[in-house]
């Protein structure tokens, strides 16, 4: 017999797993430990004029899969009217059949709106009128849809120029919930192009109070943004990067590559690989004596149009997976931290599944039972964000680590609308578990199995990050 489409069984294949799911994550709380919300949406509550402000925008991946699918730019990023692009997404839809759009966009329209009719064509300008009616009321601004999913915990993603001015007006606030930031210097040691990044340290300089002139005043702006960003409850670092690298030379050549760079001059590949390690190892000392995670998302190959970036911008759906190698530079940039005892909490999210299985042998290198799951691999991510990109994680994690020790799942996510993700990541989870016992591979102990699920969903971060 079929099964009926986001009934309550969706996604939970047998008798251990719905039990699992009702008893054990269901009712969890949601800590969001990565994702890229707007803090000013947050401080001022922002109320959404329409669906297609709190569903299209900023969202690269539903903008992709409607480029794919014939639709015009002025439909994504261009200025068709919000109605327009609500409707061209409508007709999107039900062309994303067997992909994770179609799950998240049907589930967030049930969890959020009570909308339970599919959307398409036919369905599209009702549910664009239903749901934006709905976004009109006090109990759908930003505070209540986020109380609505049960949010305790929301870390933005936030640059050390920053002011962090939309944090310090939240946290006069009484929310229900918390907002802390996250530190992300990518622009403090991406110097591709020279011009952009001594733009960049101007910036920096002023938000510091330090003239950057040379390396170690780089350095020094860098650690005053962090004491700043601890003083409002900042947890964790972030950064992107294609992959991480260190070799002996870099080091002791960064106050040399950093002074040719900020003369204007081009560097080469090996030496923007050497500044950048530089700067992060001195960061990563600093994390380590705040008592910071850190994470890093390593391979993703961004902006690859360059015709469509020169048009709309980077964070518009034009990035794949690369294929960087990943382990040997992540080997030795952490050993060299860990030579000192000065490598913090970590965790690392990989964009290629080819290099699971190097990343989940690479995290017990280097965990030295001073804190469980000292290093992370971290949830599926971007392109991994889907149902068999989880299972394979999941499946990789525990026989090659400890999933009882995982910090679980982020939205990573621009979008308010983004939540029902964490139920998403919790079914799979609770059906992963449940499978097991249902073949007998696992006790058919509930409780045992129950007690790992609810440390995942919650319990491991937020002893993690001190929440």
């Amino acid at each position: 017999m079929s099964k009926a489409f986001l009934a309550e069984d969706f996604l939970l294949d047998n008798k251990f797993s719905i039990d699992l799911y009702e008893k054990f994550a269901s009712a969890l709380p949601i800590l969001d430990y990565h994702n890229h919300l707007s803090p000013k949406d947050v401080a001022e509550n922002r109320k959404f004029n329409n669906i297609t402000e709190a569903w299209l925008e900023g969202d690269h991946y539903k903008w992709r899969a409607m480029r794919m699918n014939g639709i015009n730019e002025k439909y994504c990023t261009g200025n068709a009217s919000p109605e327009e692009k609500f409707l061209q997404w409508a007709n999107t839809v039900p062309q994303t059949l067997l992909n994770p759009l179609y799950h998240w966009s049907h589930l967030e329209l049930k969890r959020y709106f009570g909308i339970n009719e599919l959307l398409n064509k036919s369905t599209g300008r009702e549910i664009y009128e239903k749901a934006s009616a709905a976004l009109q009321l006090e109990s759908f601004h930003t505070h209540s849809l986020l109380t609505k999913m049960k949010v305790e915990i929301i870390c933005t993603t936030d640059d050390p120029a920053d002011d962090l001015s939309y944090h310090q007006q939240f946290a006069k606030q009484n929310s229900g919930f918390k907002m802390y930031p996250t530190f992300r210097p990518d622009k403090a040691y991406t110097t591709e192009i020279p011009a952009a990044y001594n733009s960049y340290l101007d910036k920096l300089s002023s938000t510091s109070n330090v003239f950057i002139q040379s390396f170690d005043d780089l350095l020094q702006a860098l650690k005053n943004r962090i004491d700043f960003f601890d003083g409002l409850g900042c947890r964790a670092s972030d950064h992107g990067l294609s992959y991480l690298y260190f070799d002996e030379d870099s080091l002791s050549k960064a106050p040399t590559h950093f002074k040719k760079i900020t003369s204007g001059q081009t560097l080469t590949t090996i030496e923007r690989d050497q500044l950048r390690a530089a700067v992060l190892i001195n960061l990563c000392k600093i994390y380590k004596e705040r008592n910071w995670s850190q994470q890093f998302h390593l391979g993703a190959l961004r902006n690859n149009n360059t015709r469509i970036y020169n048009k709309v911008g980077g964070d518009t759906g034009h990035d794949s997976i690369g294929d960087y190698p990943q382990a040997l530079g992540l080997s030795l940039f952490l050993d060299q931290l860990d030579k000192t005892d000065q490598l913090t909490q970590t965790i690392i999210y990989n964009l290629n599944p080819a290099d699971n299985e190097i990343f989940a042998t690479m995290i017990g290198n280097f965990c030295d039972g001073s804190v469980p799951g000292k290093i992370q691999w971290g949830s599926g991510w971007w392109f991994n964000d889907q149902q068999a990109g989880m299972e394979e994680q999941l499946r990789t994690l525990s026989l090659m680590g400890l999933l009882s020790q995982f910090v679980g799942m982020v939205t990573d996510s621009r979008s308010f609308l983004s939540f029902s993700r964490h139920e998403y990541f919790r079914r799979i989870l609770c059906n992963f578990m449940g499978t097991e016992m249902e073949k007998g591979r696992m006790p058919g102990d509930v409780t045992l199995a129950g007690d790992l699920i609810s440390n995942v969903c919650y319990y491991n971060t937020k002893k993690y990050f001190r929440f």
